[in-house]
């Protein structure tokens, strides 16, 4: 990620207290809409909420998905198709009410791939996310069904404070 010197990125570092909060956020939202037969945490930013979330709504049918996009060398850009470099077999969500989780919605790329991938399976799929930047996302008129905050910001999670930190220099590696 490139920071612009004329418009430099804001970025907000995340305490294990502000996700305790944005789950918190979060939870009345889904218990409202009902219960949910299943689970896809997109890895990895979605693996920590996911399991957050699971444990707290009592979803015991866990699933992953790694989906990959191509450098934007390929030319395609933004708009390249992904690549599902792991994604459960449809008969293990097909007629299941599916929570999509990934901890930020920027492009929106990932979650309406999972999404798109997961109707096609015959899935019922709903995206939760811990932060939602309409500015970032590519889909205009698309937005997470579920999400705690709205941000503009790049979000460093705690569980990647380190690997986070570094892309902004903060971080120098120890030379003792």
């Amino acid at each position: 990620m490139q920071e612009n010197p004329e418009h430099p990125l804001r970025h907000e570092v995340l305490t294990w207290a502000d996700v305790d909060k944005l789950i918190d956020v979060l939870l009345p939202q889904l218990r409202g809409v009902g219960s949910f037969s299943g689970m896809i945490m997109i890895t990895r930013g979605g693996v920590i909420p996911g399991g957050l979330l699971a444990e707290s709504l009592g979803i015991e049918h866990l699933l992953t998905a790694a989906v990959d996009f191509p450098a934007t060398a390929s030319g395609a850009g933004l708009m390249a198709w992904p690549s599902f470099l792991q994604f459960p077999d449809a008969s293990l969500v097909v007629n299941r009410r599916t929570l999509i989780v990934d901890d930020v919605w920027g492009s929106g790329r990932t979650s309406i791939a999972v999404r798109e991938r997961l109707q096609a399976g015959g899935a019922t799929p709903y995206t939760c996310v811990l932060h939602f930047n309409p500015y970032r996302s590519l889909f205009k008129k698309e937005k997470p069904d579920f999400y705690g905050a709205v941000t503009d910001a790049y979000v460093v999670y705690p569980w990647e404070t380190d690997r986070g930190l570094r892309k902004f220099g903060a971080l120098q590696p120890d030379m003792n």
